[in-house]
């Protein structure tokens, strides 16, 4: 007995009303208002950084308001996933649309590693003729540090809201804010060495800024690509779905347990394996069962539960046996006749051979048809057994 149970989707694909309704309100409506704040912080802090360090003649600080406005335009491309990764499943994305996030985080890294790379270059040029280093502004330290505490105030915010609604790109690009806290620290640093006399530190500052954005951005790439290249949960995890799925009830066994990521939930797939005679229905009821376990107790999105009668994970024994129907002739044909067509025969497949439980519900000789069957079962290359039941006094 086979039989695959999965979730159970609801297509929105005619229903326009629906198709950008959010597959979880609590966690869209808090990431749009933590990033709206995020877009207002680096709007006004990119600004105030890039004007600062022009005429204050600071390049870490431009550096840092580079940074700020590419996490402007991060925020932006948040906003789009948030949006479009949270919808619901349609007829032609069947696993919803979270890996729209996933594309964005990788959009992100390589956008961050790419301007990080770049302002290492240029800070390692100017450096390359340190006599022409201007002595900066003091008002830029000023500008440095509010845009530090900004900065870090901002990162808090964002933690909390993305631990709250358990959002792996919030909690990202939360870190993303502290990394940014980490820039505006340097940037203070090298601008008061630079007040101090050691003018070439503010450029130091700002190819550490550029060092720093891009480790971030390749960071981010990084664990973007393992997701689309269906990198599996780790041990533990996985470990525990197992435990879970062995003490469902009716699971006799477990093999070929899958997994891979996709945003910040999984999807699972497992054999698992259950008596070989129970009915369709009771095989369905314990995957079902088992699906529900993972669901409840694991960050999981789906699990899909394969059935299977015997352990068939390095070999498939029953591959050579013919199909029902042949079956069923190749029986008439040993028997050499027909039963009755309200006769109901159930087929095992198992081990190489099958096992056949013939239910009548006819009078007919059963200790005639005893016999041939037993003749069947010593010589035949399929049957092993056939069984006889009988739901009417025989005459």
């Amino acid at each position: 007995m086979k039989n695959h149970t999965h979730a159970h989707g609801h297509n929105h694909s005619h229903d326009k009303s629906a198709a950008f309704e959010p597959a979880h309100p609590e966690r869209f409506a808090a990431a749009r208002k933590s990033t709206w704040v995020s877009i207002l912080i680096n709007l006004v802090l990119t600004i105030v950084q890039v004007l600062a360090g022009y005429f204050g003649r600071s390049q870490s600080l431009m550096a840092d308001g580079l940074h700020s406005l590419a996490d402007l335009l991060s925020d932006v491309l948040v906003l789009f996933a948030n949006r479009h990764g949270n919808k619901h499943a349609d007829a032609n994305h069947p696993y919803g649309h979270a890996r729209i996030e996933t594309a964005a985080s990788l959009i992100l890294g390589a956008s961050l590693a790419a301007l990080g790379i770049g302002l290492l270059i240029a800070a390692g040029m100017r450096l390359q003729h340190p006599e022409q280093v201007q002595t900066v502004h003091p008002f830029t330290l000023w500008v440095a540090l509010f845009a530090l505490a900004a900065k870090e105030g901002m990162f808090r915010y964002m933690l909390a809201v993305a631990q709250r609604v358990r959002s792996q790109m919030l909690v990202a690009n939360a870190w993303h804010a502290r990394s940014d806290a980490a820039s505006s620290l340097v940037v203070v640093v090298g601008i008061i060495g630079n007040l101090l006399g050691y003018t070439f530190l503010d450029l130091v500052a700002a190819a550490v800024v550029g060092v720093m954005i891009a480790y971030m951005g390749i960071q981010f790439s990084r664990d973007a690509l393992l997701e689309l290249v269906d990198t599996g949960l780790d041990e533990e995890e996985v470990r525990a779905i197992r435990n879970t799925l062995k003490a469902v009830p009716g699971v006799m066994g477990l093999h070929d347990l899958r997994t891979r990521k996709m945003a910040d939930n999984a999807l699972v797939d497992a054999h698992i394996m259950v008596d070989p005679k129970i009915s369709v229905s009771e095989g369905h009821y314990i995957a079902e069962a088992a699906r529900g376990a993972v669901l409840k107790g694991h960050h999981v999105m789906d699990v899909m539960v394969h059935i299977d009668p015997e352990d068939d994970a390095h070999a498939r024994p029953n591959a050579h046996l013919p199909q029902r129907h042949l079956l069923l002739s190749h029986l008439y044909n040993r028997l050499g006749e027909n039963l009755p067509s309200s006769t109901r025969i159930v087929l095992h497949y198992l081990n190489g051979k099958i096992d056949a439980e013939i239910l009548l519900d006819t009078p007919v000789d059963i200790a005639a048809l005893q016999s041939k069957c037993a003749t069947i079962i010593s010589d035949d290359p399929y049957f092993r057994s056939i069984g006889l039941l009988q739901s009417v006094a025989p005459k």
